[in-house]
């Protein structure tokens, strides 16, 4: 009787080739955490305030774990897709959004997009946060996405977020509001009326820059807490140039010319009036909500997110933030906004 043993030799080849797999899956979960994927969509929509529907081009932005939970971040109406740093550029968000932030792109994929304005909606008389939040489900429709983690805006994002919930229910996992109601107050209505006015105004005089200057000077005044304003502008007004001059002028004016030299006054004035046609009855959102209100925001006063939170269709929670910045909050205070965050997301288990 013979006896045959054949020899096994590794396949070299084939190990280094699933070697190489494996550090580019590695590579492709740490590159894209860092690298936003931007891209632009077409997307049909049946704007609110158009007599059909429109092919909308959106531009988004996806970063992130490729197999983490997706979560939607969308902030003010100055905001844009660029939600965190990348390529050198610095993130309206960052600090919230990154790697081991609160939002932490090792472990969820955030999607983003630009805001869209009338211009882009066809024949639209305005464009609102239903118009946006559609288009949001557009891209996850094109995206292939069936269901986001959760849904995280702040300021009109947070208005656009609860125009998802009430609209798109089913596609969404939890809510997380910040500084955002189910209604403009009418008094924050008023002055952006104001604002908008002053917009018109600088066009019909041939000063657009002036017009959007002295309308974000004033939203300032709005944005921000009268704590701050007290600490920041306390000193004495001086005599000069034939009149007198008060602390909060060079302050204000910076705010106004960086505002002015950033944002097109078309697009102002679609987004600032979308703010004001926002509409979401709170019975109809039928997603689990995290709300969260600051004790010094003159633009969405605690007493709305009261009636929403008492109203809502869903388990809503409402925390109350203390901060010097008013409204501001969300951009001003990333620990208190982040201690929340991580509760509400609660992505671990996801």
């Amino acid at each position: 009787m013979s006896l045959h043993v054949e020899s096994h030799q590794p396949d070299t080849d084939a190990l280094a080739d699933a070697i190489a797999l494996r550090i580019d899956a590695a590579f492709e979960r740490v590159f894209d955490a860092r690298i936003p994927r931007l891209g632009e969509s077409v997307v049909s929509l049946r704007p609110t305030h158009a007599s059909g529907s429109s092919d909308v081009r959106v531009r988004w932005s996806l970063q992130g774990a490729v197999d983490g939970p997706l979560v939607i971040v969308q902030g003010g109406i100055s905001a844009d897709r660029g939600v965190c740093a990348a390529g050198g550029e610095a993130g309206w968000w960052d600090g919230i959004v990154g790697d081991d932030c609160a939002i932490d792109l090792g472990r969820l994929r955030v999607l983003s997009i630009d805001w869209l304005a009338q211009a882009e909606l066809g024949d639209a008389r305005a464009v609102t946060s239903a118009d946006q939040a559609d288009a949001l489900a557009g891209v996850l429709d094109v995206l292939g996405i069936l269901h986001a983690h959760a849904f995280v805006g702040a300021s009109y994002g947070a208005m656009v977020g609860l125009a998802f919930a009430a609209r798109h229910p089913r596609r969404l996992g939890r809510l997380v509001a910040i500084a955002g109601a189910h209604r403009a107050h009418p008094l924050s209505i008023a002055v952006r009326n104001i604002q908008r006015e002053v917009v018109r105004l600088g066009a019909r005089h041939g000063d657009v820059a002036a017009g959007l200057d002295l309308a974000r000077r004033l939203a300032m005044t709005t944005y921000r807490g009268e704590r701050e304003f007290a600490e920041r502008c306390g000193e004495p007004p001086h005599y000069a140039d034939g009149r007198f001059h008060f602390a909060d002028e060079p302050w204000l004016a910076a705010a106004g010319a960086r505002f002015a030299q950033r944002f097109d006054a078309a697009r102002y004035l679609d987004l600032s009036e979308s703010i004001d046609l926002h509409a979401v009855a709170p019975e109809d959102v039928h997603v689990p909500t995290t709300l969260v209100g600051i004790a010094s925001d003159r633009v969405v006063p605690l007493a709305d997110l009261c009636e929403l939170q008492r109203r809502c269709g869903a388990a809503a929670t409402l925390h109350v933030i203390d901060s010097r910045y008013g409204h501001d909050a969300f951009l001003k205070e990333p620990a208190q906004i982040s201690a929340l965050l991580n509760e509400a997301l609660d992505t671990h288990g996801a």
